[in-house]
């Protein structure tokens, strides 16, 4: 029988090979997460260049470099640094011979393996405090595509990409204890334009996820463009009901181009000036997103 079901983790150890192929990368026996980001790009950039591969398989490149990207930066990887590697990665791979044996040779390997990982449905993606589940199983019911469960005071809530078959909205899904309904949501991240890098206390261990904003001077605000009552499917494990709220379509690129180690918040508005906040980590969002394209192309 068909596994279905696979940790994140050591999901993309065959694109660890890379550097098999491509001499001038560095060995993977003993690569560290920079490493492993610099193999992944430069690859991507190969294929971008070289058309090397089907669209599943490009997005599953797509994927493991935006893991990899994570992994580099938990692990105290410079942001900085790692965009000088990836624009050297690109670099590397502007300069190859499309038509070259070893690189032909290790696409082949690649396309190869992926015939594997075409066959997995659902991943998951551990973080520092939560996971990202995602799913890109077929099916007419409306579904979480990725998600995060949180919770706070006097609710529960399931947040990430939800819809039904090729449909992917940014959603979020909550219950209230006290049965209240909030009349808006609203999704508050760091403003990337405003700011240089996350703020974040690398002194202090497990942070709350409330610590891991900047100031909010240094946020934007993406307002809930819909609410509704949930559909069954998506109401947080054990609620007989709650609402939904959709965000725009630009409020998951912004959510996917955030450092992985920051968090988020979704502050849901009630009459008198009230709000209640939960916080999302950003984790793999990115790689998880870049997951369900794979069907999707």
């Amino acid at each position: 029988m068909t596994r279905t079901r696979r940790s994140a983790r050591p999901a993309f150890r065959w694109m660890g090979s890379t550097a098999a192929a491509l001499a001038a990368l560095p060995a993977a026996a003993h690569a560290q997460p920079a490493d492993l980001f610099f193999e992944r790009a430069a690859m991507t950039a190969a294929d971008s260049r070289c058309n090397l591969f089907t669209p599943q398989v490009s997005a599953a490149l797509a994927s493991g470099a935006a893991q990899a990207r994570g992994a580099a930066l938990r692990a105290g990887a410079d942001p900085r640094t790692l965009a000088a590697r990836e624009a050297a990665a690109r670099s590397y791979a502007a300069g190859l011979d499309c038509k070259s044996g070893p690189l032909l040779a290790q696409a082949a390997r690649v396309q190869q393996a992926y015939s594997g990982y075409s066959r997995l449905t659902r991943m998951t993606y551990p973080g520092d405090v939560a996971d990202w589940r995602a799913d890109r199983g077929t099916g007419r019911n409306a579904r979480w595509r990725l998600a995060q469960d949180a919770t706070f005071g006097g609710g529960r809530m399931t947040f990430g990409l939800a819809g039904r078959e090729g449909a992917n909205a940014l959603v979020a899904v909550a219950e209230f204890t006290d049965e209240q309904t909030p009349y808006a949501a609203r999704l508050v991240l760091r403003d990337g334009t405003r700011t240089l890098g996350p703020y974040l206390d690398a002194r202090a261990r497990n942070q709350p996820l409330s610590r891991k904003l900047p100031p909010r001077g240094a946020t934007r605000a993406f307002l809930a463009e819909a609410r509704s009552e949930a559909d069954d499917l998506l109401l947080p494990k054990g609620s007989e009901g709650g609402w939904a709220f959709r965000f725009p379509v630009a409020a998951a690129q912004a959510l996917a181009d955030l450092d992985p180690r920051e968090a988020v918040a979704v502050e849901f508005l009630f009459p008198g000036e009230r709000v209640r906040t939960a916080y999302v980590e950003v984790g793999d969002f990115a790689a998880g997103r870049a997951f369900l394209q794979v069907a999707s192309r």
